[in-house]
């Protein structure tokens, strides 16, 4: 593998481990901050824990209008300057509003990092080892999520404002992240689509790739696809839009964001105490880090299906498993264990693949705007589906939750069957003419 090229995606992989710590740094803080401003289930669940997921949806709508317009590189600057900005002011809020409107910041962050770094990472990266260098972005999001669990079980107890450390804590890694992201170059494919030939010559020649500008301008003639006036909505990419919508609402309705912001939350009603809850969460981390690994070791030797067979009847198994455990009042550590293979099943299945699979299957020009479309539809279920979890826990309990996404992910092994390509090791331009031939 290219070195240089290993190295910068790493960095902006970066943006990943402060999606995760953002993601799920606030579970720490879930029922202090509850009980704190006194908030109902609702108003918790909407405004205070919900409020930065809505800001991740704006992201990913609109985070494609910046990665297109001024370049992958600089809107990875500015996500930067998001996440330290919101980490400063939630540590610093006093009320539920103000703390809600700078969570709100970290998740536009969160929203245009998942359209910004893999369209970055997918378009400097050889084909052969593009699942690896995308799938670092996945990779850094689950350490990021460790890292986070490990911060909030330390933190708990320092005091009675132990939350604003917890939330607050991240501007570190935030503003580390802002600085390295500067020294990485511009996206030569990016540049050449703005007719900057010259800048993405010399770019291609530090990354010390094999590729070629002549080669990019090519398969662009060739695929026909370089009108400036083509939107994503045309009928040939048609079959790529829905590839995207679908990955990304079986992602969602699985219920990963649901547990992930309310790990603690479901221990507890599992019958675990405040601090075994939260020490299960840290193997919740540990387990999801481990297997993400083997998912991104994998992705480009057994490719993206089989990775997403694996990820569907593991989520089936163990989300039934967990429905059975809630509707039998099985206590103990049997909850915990099931949702051990859970977050094992979709590290290994959909964690590995959703974000290098939403960045190959559009072509060059209108990649920002594919990815835009795929991640905000992720992230509007994202918004909506934890949003709900403290009302539904208490009205219908965890038992049908638990069951409904199960019934979910038989749907989604069903899609993989009959619906799914295999993009491993082919390059993005041939990608391009091969989903749109197959829907010919």
């Amino acid at each position: 593998m290219n070195i240089k090229i290993f190295k910068i995606s790493l960095i902006v992989a970066l943006a990943g481990f402060l999606f995760g710590f953002d993601t799920v740094v606030i579970s720490g803080a879930d029922k202090k901050l509850q009980a704190l401003w006194s908030s109902s289930d609702g108003f918790h669940g909407i405004v205070v824990m919900g409020m930065a997921l809505w800001g991740t949806v704006i992201g990913a709508i609109f985070g494609g209008i910046p990665t297109n317009k001024i370049g992958r590189k600089n809107t990875l600057i500015w996500i930067g300057v998001l996440y330290s900005v919101s980490a400063i002011g939630s540590a610093f809020s006093n009320d539920p509003f103000t703390f809600a409107f700078f969570r709100f910041l970290g998740g536009l962050g969160v929203g245009a990092s998942t359209i910004a770094a893999p369209a970055y990472i997918s378009e400097i990266a050889p084909a052969k080892n593009r699942g690896k260098l995308v799938g670092l972005y996945q990779f850094m999001l689950v350490f990021g999520i460790l890292i986070a669990f490990v911060s909030n079980y330390l933190l708990s107890g320092i005091g009675e404002n132990d939350w604003r450390w917890m939330v607050g804590i991240e501007a570190f890694p935030a503003l580390i992240y802002a600085a390295l992201i500067f020294v990485v170059p511009k996206s030569p494919r990016w540049l050449i689509t703005k007719n900057r030939v010259d800048e993405a010559n010399d770019v291609l020649a530090t990354l010390q790739t094999d590729l070629t500008v002549n080669e990019i301008l090519k398969d662009i003639e060739d695929n026909k696809h370089a009108n400036a006036s083509e939107h994503i909505f045309l009928k040939k990419y048609r079959f790529p839009l829905l590839l995207a919508f679908l990955i990304a609402f079986f992602n969602q309705f699985s219920g990963i964001n649901a547990f992930l912001y309310y790990a603690p939350r479901i221990f507890e009603e599992a019958g675990l105490g405040e601090s075994t809850a939260l020490l299960s969460s840290i193997g919740i981390g540990l387990t999801n880090l481990i297997f993400t690994f083997f998912g991104v070791f994998l992705i480009d030797r057994l490719g993206r299906r089989q990775l997403m067979y694996f990820g569907s009847v593991g989520y089936i198994i163990s989300l039934t498993l967990v429905a059975m455990a809630f509707f039998f009042g099985w206590k103990g550590m049997a909850v915990p264990l099931f949702l051990f293979l859970f977050i094992a099943s979709h590290a290994i299945g959909q964690g590995a693949v959703i974000w290098v699979f939403i960045s190959e299957v559009f072509p060059n020009h209108l990649r920002g705007s594919g990815q835009a479309f795929g991640c905000s539809t992720h992230w509007i279920l994202a918004a909506i589906i934890p949003s709900l979890v403290p009302l539904l826990f208490t009205s219908i309990g965890a038992a049908p939750v638990f069951a409904f996404f199960a019934i979910m992910m038989v749907l989604q092994l069903l899609f993989v069957i009959f619906m799914m390509p295999e993009t491993k090791g082919v390059s993005l331009e041939d990608l391009t003419k091969k989903l749109a031939k197959s829907r010919k």
